[in-house]
């Protein structure tokens, strides 16, 4: 792809040389510069570009195929974006786990953390060729269906284009000299050595996704352009534009959660099919480890959501309108039900798992409670504020606000329905590793009391805040989000950190029983990987849907027939056929992992103590 790029990437003439020309004197020239003012820096820079296209609907700006060339565009890229997200996400996995093995005292438990990494690494190396294919395939695509656009796009990146190529060249060969020299780097300092190239190919890969997001902050915040688009010659500018930390973070983020759901669903995939108690009991632990990654990446998702949408709104109140508040208001109810989907599916994979640990029973007698908790935050983070109404509804109704929904509908209230549900689930998960463990701390009494009031005082707050949001005027309650936040965060802080210090040196209160997990477990393990593969998607379609029928958000407009927004049906139709095509194309993957999987002896104990698996016909 790199090398497709450098070979097709158009060349578009530059503006007069900054150094004198023969016989013209340095103030002459100078008067000859042209200069532009930064259109976001504000700041005037030397001319050094051609303006942006003026694109016309015809075939010479827009080419036609018998077929809407957005619907194309859009399957390529998100097609493109779902694999890259995955082999950038999982080396970063393979990293920590080796790192972890590496720092094992046990060797038979380090040569399982190893093994694993490898099975992480194996998977993701039959979706890095596919990735690159589908780069391929996305930058073809640009170029038949949106010349004008693509080659005004490279222009102005031009100057870091070789660089990504090159970064592209160097990802590839450390990965594979990381895949295939595993087994001969294995001991002393050639392990450490080993370590390193993780550490290399993930830097690169980092540095690659944020040159990506450069080129997608670019077309909804341009900088480094002036009013007209043209490039002023400052390429830190045109890459550091108003969004382009918040979508840094916030792909991180995501692509870490995505990645460990989809390895997560492989594990779950493996143990389905196992054939034996020691295989259930790897694929098991490998499924459980991927999930760990995944909602540990989950969790502060959503917060750097809101940043992102609040430097939208910084950048244009327009465009956060238009998102929250207009055309796209209702995406947001539907990203809304999926992410409280991902919490409930998550916390009920949690409480499947007490089922492996014998003295967990204590805790899932009061599993009823906390579904009730996250059952009515759920309905109340998805309430609308407004309904989507035909013009008779309209009429009837007597206007846009819902005189029973728009009073319940707002912010505030969404705010605290899923920090409720972010604190359920930290509760979930703390109870799960207190699961078959008794504190043997001598102020463990005290510690109990101590998190029990926290977490009671934490949804109070919440809750309070929720409330209370209603008595003050909107600019005000904008800013109840940041005690919730906080107070979330403390909960997932301050008590996970005092629960392990609590369980040192903690009593077994039962075995760990690796592989006795009832398939339901699986399926919702299934389930979380698609529903973050949906929600991908949806983010997706929103983010490139804000610039409306703008290419580069008021410096290149879209003339082209496909310049509207989508229905909302249309929308979901588009998502769910780009979520079934990569789940098809994953399931080639993970079938080709399977078949070059070695059948490996059972090596020492598991990660946790105690562990007795239990035969196939056992399993609950």
């Amino acid at each position: 792809m790199a090398a497709l790029l450098l070979m097709v990437l158009p060349v578009y003439a530059e503006a007069e040389s900054r150094q004198p020309a023969e016989g013209i004197s340095a103030e002459q020239h100078e008067e000859a510069v042209q200069r532009g003012r930064d259109v976001y820096y504000k700041t005037e820079g030397v001319v050094s570009g051609l303006p942006a296209p003026k694109t016309e609907d015809n075939t010479e700006h827009y080419p036609r195929y018998n077929f809407e060339s957005r619907v194309l565009i859009w399957f390529a890229n998100q097609q493109h974006l779902y694999y890259g997200s995955f082999v950038l996400a999982v080396p970063i996995f393979c990293m920590i786990i080796e790192f972890i093995g590496m720092m094992t005292k046990d060797k038979a438990l380090a040569k399982r953390y190893d093994r694993l990494a490898y099975d992480f690494v194996k998977i993701s190396l039959t979706a890095y060729s596919l990735t690159a294919i589908l780069g391929g395939i996305l930058l073809f695509t640009f170029l038949t269906l949106y010349p004008t656009f693509f080659g005004y796009l490279s222009s102005i990146f031009r100057p870091v284009m070789h660089l990504y190529a090159l970064l592209f060249v160097a990802e590839s060969g450390t990965l594979y000299v990381y895949y295939y020299g595993w087994e001969k780097m294995q001991d002393g300092f050639l392990k450490w050595i080993h370590l390193s190239l993780s550490v290399v190919l993930n830097t690169i890969g980092t540095v690659l996704m944020f040159l990506a997001n450069s080129w997608i902050a670019f077309m909804m915040s341009p900088a480094g352009v002036d009013e007209e688009g043209r490039y002023l010659g400052n390429i830190w500018h045109v890459l550091h534009t108003a969004l382009w930390n918040p979508l840094n973070l916030h792909r991180i983020l995501g692509n870490m959660a995505f990645g460990g759901s989809v390895v997560a669903a492989y594990a779950a995939y493996r143990f389905l099919a196992a054939k034996t108690r020691e295989e259930r009991a790897h694929y098991d632990w490998m499924g459980y480890v991927a999930m760990f990654i995944a909602v540990l990446f989950l969790v502060p998702l959503p917060f750097a959501g809101y940043w992102l949408m609040r430097e939208v709104y910084a950048y244009r109140q327009q465009m956060g309108i238009t998102l929250m508040g207009g055309l796209l208001a209702w995406l947001f109810i539907i990203q809304a039900t999926m992410i409280g989907a991902l919490f409930l599916t998550t916390s009920y994979y949690l409480w499947q798992c007490m089922g492996r640990m014998r003295g967990a029973e204590q805790y899932l007698r009061y599993v009823k409670y906390l579904v009730f908790i996250m059952a009515v935050s759920f309905l109340v983070f998805i309430t609308p504020h407004t309904m989507v109404m035909t013009p008779a509804e309209l009429k009837a109704m007597g206007g846009q606000q819902h005189p029973v929904l728009g009073n319940y509908g707002v912010m505030s209230a969404k705010n605290g329905g899923i920090n409720t549900i972010i604190v359920t689930t930290i509760l979930s998960f703390i109870w799960y590793q207190r699961g078959n463990k008794i504190p043997t701390v001598s102020w463990a009494t005290f510690g109990n009391i101590f998190m029990g009031t926290f977490f009671f005082c934490a949804y109070v707050n919440i809750i309070w805040l929720a409330i209370y949001g209603y008595y003050i005027p909107a600019n005000v309650r904008v800013g109840l989000s940041v005690p919730q936040v906080a107070t979330t965060l403390s909960c997932l802080v301050f008590m996970t950190v005092l629960n392990l210090f609590m369980l040192k040196g903690a009593k077994q209160g039962g075995p760990m029983e690796w592989g006795r997990m009832t398939a339901r477990s699986q399926y919702a393990l299934i389930m979380l990987a698609t529903e973050f593969t949906w929600m991908m998607a949806l983010m997706g379609y929103i983010r490139s849907s804000v610039r409306l029928f703008w290419h580069v958000n008021e410096i290149m407009r879209d003339n082209s027939p496909w310049a509207y927004t989508h229905t909302v049906g249309f929308a979901a139709n588009m998502i769910s056929f780009n979520v079934l095509f990569f789940w098809v194309s994953i399931l080639f993957v993970f079938w080709l992992a399977s078949l070059g999987a070695k059948k490996e002896p059972v090596i020492g104990k598991m990660p946790a103590p105690g562990l007795v698996p239990q035969p196939i016909s056992d399993a609950r």
